[in-house]
């Protein structure tokens, strides 16, 4: 049975460098200010949405703020009575939201989606924040002697590394070198206009702190408010869309693959299924075959660019590694020869990642495919990947325990 294609039709993201409260906004202003901008660069009127599907990991706790779905009617009275669903998944509650909105599609249920992620985590403090993000992992199971629970979860993330293949640390640091460049091309970026020297990147206690363990300052992806909404449609409403536009069909993207596996939620539960095995995350690999089988790609040779979740350097050195491109645990012999750089054989997190432009929670997963799309239209400025025609991404929530995963591209 084949099933329908799901077509992006476009979006907007918010400007990852804003501080709403700071600005004397609310979490609905963010989603209200970034729905109506989508709706404004696509050219579509409300009354051509027929479902609203949200993207959020932890309003409640940031916001007191749950139940997003609600706000779709306060942003337009055509949207009084969408339908609408709030998803979680931690960092991977956007590609959650994106994958129940194709799935509305591809059931014919409905033809039209609006899919926004959204999170609001600037307006409390640092510690606040860290607590705020603790539930991500089985809050009173799993690194409970500390208060800041992710870097501390990847410091053990690369003493599993250091152990079963060794790594250099100079390969994760030439990594977030690498996405803070990016960021400075991208006019969203949180970090677009930040200032590092000659010791940011090293083991300077000033001038790049420790964090946990060996985890320092920029080793770390953003604390950031933001959102990212997206459009999708079946291929008749497609159709329509582009003729309305004097468009061509085979110049709107549309999802070519996609993939969504969970793990255990325990770290040491997923190490211990991996005993043995050549990855340290088996399931991941499995993902990145099972998104491009979908595809009908056999590896990456026809993905153009990655996207992929780089909450810290040794995330995206992970989720590299598991990718096929390299055998496993030589996926630093890429990165030393430039491949996943600007101009590279494989360029990845040309929009900066969670390192450079942030990492709003709920919105991330949306946001990662928002660029794809950019890429594939060659809409994406200064960080253009030149002559794109196939993106991936990869999103994950927890240590590793959600991972999903989309090929984005043209005919």
């Amino acid at each position: 049975m084949n099933q329908q294609r799901v077509y992006i039709l476009g979006g907007h993201q918010s400007d990852f460098s804003r501080n709403w409260a700071r600005e004397e906004h609310s979490l609905f202003d963010m989603f209200a200010d970034t729905v109506k901008k989508g709706m404004t660069a696509c050219r579509l009127d409300p009354t051509e949405i027929d479902v609203g599907h949200v993207g959020n990991f932890v309003g409640d706790l940031f916001t007191g703020q749950a139940h997003l779905g609600g706000f779709f009617g306060h942003v337009d009275p055509a949207l009084a009575y969408l339908p609408a669903t709030r998803h979680e998944a931690a960092c991977a509650s956007g590609s959650m939201a994106i994958l129940a909105a194709m799935a509305d599609i591809e059931s014919g249920r409905y033809d039209l989606a609006c899919v926004l992620g959204v999170e609001m985590m600037r307006n409390v403090s640092g510690e606040q924040a860290a607590q705020n993000l603790r539930p991500a992992a089985w809050s009173d199971k799993e690194w409970c002697d500390t208060p800041y629970v992710w870097p501390c979860a990847f410091d053990d993330l690369i003493h599993q590394y250091q152990n079963k293949y060794g790594i250099n640390m100079e390969h994760l640091r030439s990594i977030s070198k690498k996405n803070f460049k990016n960021a400075q091309c991208n006019p969203n970026a949180q970090s677009r206009k930040w200032q590092f020297n000659v010791d940011s990147f090293t083991n300077n206690d000033t001038e790049n702190p420790v964090i946990s363990g060996q985890i320092r300052r920029q080793d770390c992806g953003q604390i950031t408010d933001g959102a990212a909404v997206l459009f999708l449609a079946g291929e008749k409403r497609a159709q329509a869309y582009a003729r309305k536009r004097r468009m061509k069909l085979k110049d709107i993207p549309y999802i070519k693959g996609w993939g969504h596996i969970n793990a255990p939620m325990l770290l040491k539960e997923k190490l211990v299924l991996s005993e043995g095995q050549d990855y340290i995350f088996p399931h991941i690999h499995k993902l990145f075959e099972q998104t491009l089988q979908r595809a009908n790609m056999e590896n990456l040779q026809n993905i153009n660019g990655l996207e992929v979740h780089d909450c810290f350097n040794i995330t995206e050195y992970m989720i590299l590694d598991h990718s096929g491109l390299r055998p496993p645990g030589e996926i630093w012999q890429a990165i030393e020869e430039g491949h996943t750089q600007a101009g590279g054989m494989l360029p990845v997190n040309m929009s900066g990642g969670l390192i450079g432009l942030g990492h709003p929670v709920g919105a991330t997963g949306i946001r990662m495919a928002l660029d794809c799309y950019k890429q594939v239209t060659y809409k994406a400025g200064d960080y253009q990947i030149g002559g794109a025609r196939n993106m991936m991404t990869f999103n994950l929530g927890g240590s590793a325990t959600t991972c999903a995963s989309l090929i984005i591209g043209r005919e």
